[in-house]
């Protein structure tokens, strides 16, 4: 049984192909630039990779040459050999909270919630069409991001403003990353053999969110009616205070829509450093003694900090802090200085188990904490191909 994971994005296709009898990764591969000049691909299987220019006009293109390389280059004897593909979905509003099949009302419902992820899910769909064109008796269905987190309740997702804000435009608490805080939850209740942990799971990189899960449920994320909301990531602000905008738009003489790109585009990382948005250059512009850097870092772990602690008061205590994403996984000092302002807590780092590298899965904390913390390398396209597996089923 091979099923194949794709990720399209407004200039982008990104995809992965399992074999599920063993859950291993047969291919995966980028798409870039689609309908740019300098458009290209980048293919990695059997420990090889090739990459190539190619004109890409529409995501169409991208699907044809895909499915050609595959056949080409002998991962796959012919297409017949696709049984199923999912589709990451970035936005399904309060209408999906799991995973489905395909059908045309699916397709229609994404086109209309196109305000919610404007970047997002129009490019999905264009992606699901090219392969409706090329692969039309193949199955596929649609893993929501927003699915996971429609578990929270009413308390949790309304905000406090008009209530005809909700009734009349759906303005509420969506969430996102959901695909990769309910892996890293089912990964942790497999591994441990436990089904009723309380976790606190960091997802950490360029962008982040940091989710509360009891049971396997989620019970609140930081991200909210937009992925704006929340911790300081990369380029985005997370939370501030929304009179902010106005008084920017009234002093810069910009619109609405450009200071939420402001805050999108140029803040975080960014914005407080005057440097960099990726994590790893703040750390070394902070070795250099650069001032803002150091700046852009504690404040980025003091949001991550207050979240996890209003998480753990949310859960009534916690048995797993857990990090994960390209920050998570990855920033040993990051993890470290996290972890270390938890100590009221009672949570205790291992130095040593949190230089380890290069494991899908391993614990930092040391034996005398009171929560154990742990690393777990996330596989968003691995729970798609899962989940389209089972509704296939």
């Amino acid at each position: 049984m091979k099923i194949m994971s794709i990720n399209a994005g407004s200039s982008s296709l990104k995809f992965s192909l399992f074999d599920m009898e063993t859950e291993t990764s047969i291919a995966s591969g980028l798409f870039e630039r689609i309908g740019i000049e300098k458009s290209n691909y980048k293919i990695k299987y059997q420990g090889t990779k090739i990459e190539q220019e190619v004109p890409l006009e529409t995501h169409a293109d991208a699907v044809d040459i895909l499915l050609k390389k595959l056949v080409e280059l002998n991962i796959i004897a012919s297409l017949d050999e696709i049984d199923a593909i999912g589709h990451r979905v970035a936005h399904g509003g309060d209408l999906y909270k799991s995973s489905v099949l395909i059908t045309e009302k699916v397709v229609d419902d994404l086109v209309n919630l196109k305000d919610f992820a404007p970047l997002h899910n129009p490019a999905h769909v264009l992606g699901i069409r090219a392969f409706q064109q090329a692969l039309p008796n193949v199955p596929m269905t649609i893993v929501p991001d927003t699915a996971f987190h429609q578990t929270m309740d009413e308390v949790t997702y309304m905000y406090p403003v008009p209530y005809e804000w909700y009734s009349e435009y759906k303005v509420r608490k969506y969430g996102a990353h959901g695909t990769s805080h309910r892996y890293i939850a089912e990964t942790l209740a497999e591994k441990l053999g436990r089904n009723d942990l309380r976790i606190i799971n960091c997802h950490l990189g360029n962008g982040g969110s940091i989710t509360a899960i009891k049971d396997g449920k989620c019970v609140d994320t930081s991200m909210g009616f937009t992925p704006l909301a929340g911790i300081m990531m990369g380029t985005r602000s997370g939370d501030i205070d929304p009179s902010i905008i106005p008084y920017v738009m009234e002093k810069e003489g910009k619109n609405a829509s450009e200071i939420i790109s402001d805050l999108n585009k140029k803040s975080g990382f960014l914005g407080l450093s005057c440097y960099s948005s990726d994590a790893r250059d703040i750390l070394d512009g902070v070795s250099k003694g650069l001032e803002k850097c150091y700046l852009a870092q504690e404040k980025f772990v003091r949001t991550v900090v207050n979240y996890i602690a209003s998480y753990y008061v949310l859960l009534g205590g916690c048995d797993i802090l857990c990090f994960t994403a390209g920050i998570g996984e990855n920033s040993i000092p990051f993890r470290m200085k996290i972890v270390e302002k938890l100590a009221c807590l009672g949570i205790k780092l291992d130095v040593d188990r949190n230089n380890t590298r290069d494991l899908d899965m391993f614990k930092i904390s040391s034996d005398d904490s009171s929560v154990d913390v742990y690393v777990v390398a996330t596989n968003e396209e691995l729970l798609i191909a899962r989940d389209t597996l089972e509704l296939i089923s």
